[in-house]
Formats: C-alpha cells, structure tokens, sequence
C-alpha cells in the first residue's frame, strides 16, 4: 500500500507528527521525523481494523510504502505576523495535499470517520459522573469536562478559519451542548465544500476544507486517548 504522508515537525515545540493524509484520523507521534513515520507504520494496521470494525476497510491489507506529500516545521509569529522564538501565536502545518479540494468519497469517509470517533468519545464518558468529569488532576491543564468543552470548541475554530462557523456567543457553555451544536453545523457544512477550492489565510496560516477535516479527526481522536487515561 503507497501511503501519502505529511510531515509536521517541532509540533509543541518537542515533537513530529506523521500523518496519512488522505486517511483523516491516521497519524503518529514521534520525537522526530523517522520516528513518527516508524510510528505510522505501526498504527496503520489498528487503525485499518478500527474502520474494519464498522464496514469493509477501504484501506489494503499489505507491505507499506510512505510517499512523502511535503514537511512542514511549525513556528511561531508575532502580532506583526514576523516569526519569534516564542509568539503569541503558533502557524502549524499546511501541505500540498492540503490544497486539494474535497470530493464526494473524501466528505463521505471523512462523516463516518467523524461519527464512529464521536460514538467511541461518548462511549468512553457514558457512566461518569459529573464530580469525575470535572475533577482536576495534578499536571493536567483541563478536567474531563475542560478536554469535552476543548473539543467543541476546536471544531468550532476549524471552520471559523474558513469564515462558515456561526456566531461566537452563540457557542454553548456546557461541554455536551457545545459537542452536539458544533459537530451539528460542522456534518451540515461539510458537504457543502465538496469540489470547493477555498483556501483562507486567517492570522498567518493557510486554511482549506481538506485541512479543516484532517485536523478536526485527529484532535478528537487525539483527546479521547487523553480522555481514557483519565477516566480510569
């Protein structure tokens, strides 16, 4: 299987993520590039019998080729959009796949793949009590509640980056109703993208429906991983 794959460096200033970009949820970490392409290779298989485990896989069984889309080192900027060391704010990755607009299989798979991580989210929550979910825990920046609010919150902002979000105030405080509302607007507006060539930069970095997509299931997956750590 030939896998085109992205390569963010310095992400959080101490790592590198790989990811496989034209399958929304699949990337790995590592503390630099080969190590997170060795990653990668590892995590293909769970992630092709997680997509297996609710209908036929689209990916191929098989020995794995990585084809290098581009590699993309995050910095940081100023205010006057110069980069600093340390700025206030960070421009992360946007590869050539990125340019890309979306076409109908993309938006299809992208949906399920954004429905089956909700339904693994809310199955690792079902049961905890409102005490558990708000607990603080020492070195952790959010409670349970604080990564759900995040989540919402951060799909919300992936579509303001392309100017489709509706109006901050009317985001939900409670972590649950943000979940549902943002996720709601973000199925609705998803197909509308399809074939679109919009590509926005806002604050420094570039924005396009493919990147949208592509960060919105790795940062819910990411946080569920978060989420189960502490929900034990």
């Amino acid at each position: 299987m030939m896998l085109r794959v992205g390569i963010e460096n310095n992400n959080e200033g101490y790592r590198s993520i790989a990811w496989g970009l034209e399958h929304p949820g699949c990337y790995a970490y590592g503390p630099d590039a080969d190590s997170a392409l060795l990653a990668l290779a590892e995590t293909i298989p769970d992630y092709r019998a997680w997509i297996e485990s609710h209908e036929p896989a689209w990916l191929p069984e098989g020995p794995i080729e990585f084809a290098l889309d581009s590699a993309w080192t995050d910095y940081d900027i100023d205010p006057a959009f110069e980069r600093v060391e340390k700025g206030d704010y960070t421009v992360e990755s946007f590869f050539q796949h990125d340019w890309q607009p979306l076409n109908a299989s993309d938006i299809e798979r992208g949906l399920k793949l954004l429905s089956w991580m909700r339904a693994d989210l809310l199955a690792v929550i079902a049961g905890l009590t409102n005490e558990k979910k708000e607990q603080e825990r020492p070195g952790e920046r959010w409670s349970i509640n604080g990564i759900l609010n995040h989540i919402g919150g951060a799909e919300w902002w992936y579509l303001d980056r392309l100017g489709l979000s509706f109006p901050r105030e009317k985001v939900p405080r409670d972590p649950m109703e943000r979940l549902v509302k943002v996720r709601q607007h973000f199925v609705k507006t998803l197909p509308t993208l399809e074939g679109s060539r919009l590509v926005l930069g806002v604050d420094g970095e570039f924005w396009s429906p493919r990147k949208a997509l592509r960060r919105a299931a790795w940062h819910e997956h990411d946080h569920i991983g978060h989420i189960r750590k502490l929900a034990v």
